[in-house]
């Protein structure tokens, strides 16, 4: 039976819960335990894959299909256990199956209410592989006193008096707001959080206390007091160069003792660190720097590609180089040459994304790639528009598109070597979709297997001639144009076990121009880097590419 670790914010959000999460899970790891890690989001979506990434960042898919939240992709980068669909549930979610049970008669004709028909959900949720690992970490999203959340803090509530004592905890995050008139850092935030908590019966055992200044010792000592804590359980956690450095700086703050002194396990294993004392040497101790432009549809907002993000790192940290990523707005090329804002860098990245919009700034910037022979990784919407650019300037087909940018204006302006996936299989058995399902829940997502050729760039890459990544999308390159386009240069030199769907291309004579219709970046750790993303920078730090 696994013990509960809940993970709960207040004062502010964006405190860094879900990166404090992975920390411990990676803590916990080290002195020889095992781990999973959830996620509970009060918002009414069924999962964020309908949202914008402007409103919610990167949406991060797990192997057996499901749309979660970013903090996922957080949580296997720094544990390596790969998140399952029950490791991410949401409000709607959850008042979703209840509604089907009521329909169904499942409550026997009984009035459905919060509690217990809401709540008895979410412990079902909880509940679910406890048996399976040694501890169960659960954040809970947005913070304390929000209405959103009461039922899953009520949950909780319940979850931990059902539960024989001892086996679950509480860990709080909160900010410690700095005034620089007075020069303070002023702990009553904290304490009217705690209060907020108390108030509907729990209370932290281990408080994590954001600050950008030092905390002085009188200061945790009365963070203590008020909070009804003990001293030694009030952790620091401080602003950090790179949040690879969390598991040291969290160690050295004391935060997995104070954990396991909450569980009362004495004597606690001692921790083997090593992983990440050498994920913060490579860190530390790079040897040069690599330009990567990364071109996309929602630069603005970085959360949007936070895997890209990380996983350049993880390429970085293999070649033991510090990439500097610069994020540009595909727009630009739609009025611009590329070429002056691209000639100083050493690779080129066009990530994923969906609908029209930007989408000739990525073709002008897969051209330029291809042309000059710079390193480029085009990745889902990249691969396609890699392959449009091609298509039209090396196949002789000027009217060469996408059946998705069709579908949004109504007209039929395109030579569509891109086209809507109508039908793929999945395991034993045939998925089928059509341009007027449902948005939610209806591309092709998950883990599937991809075929390389033996003698292709790509099969040198993985070291392999059969891969399994994970795909986010509904529109797919067009199979049957692809004698065509490898007469004229575009190897398709990856595809699925049937042969009908094109999973990867590459351009010959090019030093390193690969698309691949997958998300390398989702399965990237830093101690376990894609093989990709890997390569794609070893090419960039070696300078392959012809001038």
């Amino acid at each position: 039976m696994a013990r509960y670790i809940f993970i709960t914010g207040g004062v502010v959000s964006s405190l860094g819960k879900g990166l404090a999460s992975a920390a411990l899970g990676a803590l916990l790891q080290a002195r020889g335990y095992t781990v999973r890690l959830r996620k509970l989001d009060p918002y009414l979506n069924v999962d964020p894959g309908t949202m914008s990434p402007f409103e919610h960042g990167e949406v991060f898919v797990t192997d057996d299909g499901a749309e979660t939240d970013l903090d996922l992709g957080h949580y296997e980068r720094f544990t390596g256990v790969s998140a399952r669909r029950t490791d991410s549930i949401s409000s709607g979610r959850i008042y979703s199956n209840v509604l089907e049970k009521e329909r169904r008669g499942a409550y026997l004709g009984k009035t459905i209410q919060v509690i217990p028909h809401v709540t008895n959900e979410i412990k079902d949720f909880l509940s679910i592989g406890d048996d399976e690992v040694d501890f169960m970490l659960c954040e809970i999203g947005g913070t304390v006193g929000d209405i959103e959340g009461l039922p899953f803090f009520e949950a909780i509530r319940q979850f931990t008096h059902e539960r024989p004592r001892g086996e679950c905890i509480l860990m709080h995050l909160t900010l410690l707001p700095y005034l620089a008139a007075s020069g303070e850092l002023k702990t009553k935030p904290t304490q009217h959080s705690v209060k907020e908590l108390q108030s509907i019966g729990l209370a932290p055992d281990v408080l994590v206390c954001r600050s950008e200044h030092p905390i002085p010792e009188k200061e945790r000592a009365k963070i203590a007091l008020f909070c009804n804590v003990r001293p030694d359980a009030v952790i620091p956690a401080y602003d950090l160069k790179s949040i690879y450095e969390a598991p040291m700086a969290y160690h050295r703050a004391g935060l997995d003792r104070a954990v396991l002194d909450a569980f009362q396990i004495s004597p606690a294993p001692r921790p083997d660190m090593s992983r990440w004392e050498d994920v913060m040497d490579r860190l530390d101790n790079a040897e040069g720097e690599v330009r990567v432009a990364v071109i996309g549809k929602y630069t603005q907002l970085e959360d949007a590609y936070k895997s890209i993000a990380e996983a350049l790192t993880h390429g970085g940290m293999a070649n033991r180089v510090r990439v500097r990523a610069e994020w540009i707005d595909s727009e630009i090329f739609e009025k611009e040459d590329p070429a002056p804002y691209l000639e100083n860098f050493q690779a080129i990245l066009v990530p994923g994304g969906f609908g029209e919009r930007g989408t000739e700034g990525m073709i002008a910037a897969a051209k330029y790639a291809r042309e000059k022979h710079v390193p480029y990784m085009g990745i889902c919407l990249g691969m396609q528009m890699a392959v449009i650019e091609a298509a039209r300037d090396l196949a002789g087909m000027p009217d060469a598109g996408s059946e998705e940018f069709d579908h949004e204006s109504g007209k039929t302006r395109f030579t569509p070597v891109v086209y809507h996936l109508k039908e793929w299989v999945q395991g034993n058995h045939k998925v089928e979709r059509k341009v007027t399902d449902d948005k939610g829940g209806t591309m092709r997502l998950g883990a599937y297997t991809a075929i390389l050729a033996p003698d292709s760039n790509v099969a040198r890459v993985y070291g392999a001639t059969e891969i399994e990544e994970r795909h986010r999308h509904r529109y797919e390159v067009d199979a049957s144009y692809r004698e065509e386009l490898e007469k004229a240069g575009l190897r398709f030199s990856g595809m699925s076990p049937d042969g009908r769907l094109p999973e990867i291309v590459e351009v010959e004579g090019h030093p390193w121009f690969i698309g691949v219709q997958f998300h390398p970046e989702l399965k990237s750790k830093p101690f376990a880097p894609s093989p990709l993303f890997a390569d794609f920078i070893r090419a960039a730090k070696d300078g392959d590419r012809l001038v």
